[in-house]
């Protein structure tokens, strides 16, 4: 009885070792995003709304759940479900050097996208929407 639980227990220790290979071999394999240059007329747009007011980010974390979340994960990690099986690493919001962008280059690349990233200025034609976004992309900060 002893044998068959070790056996068991090591059985379910190499499926999970695989399982954990095989995903971060998956992840492995994305390219890491290329430089992703703003025009400089767009990095200094200023929000047409209150970034940092309560229902600007309610209404972000809203649109993110029905449209970013997928790829990019709930906290903005690049985590999302489709992310794993892009070409490109959907990037970590969290970090110093996305955070250290301006509010109007993140505006401009949720707008106009590029590659596997949509242009969301077509989905979400209502700029304030996008700022929306914008906001909420400001609480993904470690």
């Amino acid at each position: 009885m002893k044998k068959t639980q070790k056996a068991i227990a090591l059985l379910v220790m190499m499926i999970i070792a695989v399982v954990f290979v095989l995903g971060n071999t998956v992840n492995a394999q994305q390219a890491k995003a290329k430089p992703w240059p703003v025009p400089d007329k767009n990095k200094s747009i200023k929000a047409a709304v209150n970034l940092k007011d309560a229902s600007v980010i309610s209404n972000g974390k809203d649109l993110w759940a029905k449209n970013c979340k997928s790829c990019h994960g709930s906290k903005g990690l690049g985590d999302g479900p489709k992310g794993a099986s892009l070409k490109t690493f959907p990037g970590d919001f969290s970090g110093a050097a996305f955070q250290g962008m301006t509010d109007g280059e993140l505006f401009y690349k949720t707008s106009i996208g590029r590659d596997e990233m949509p242009a969301y200025e077509k989905k979400l034609p209502d700029a304030n929407d996008r700022w929306a976004l914008v906001a909420y992309m400001r609480t993904f900060k470690k």
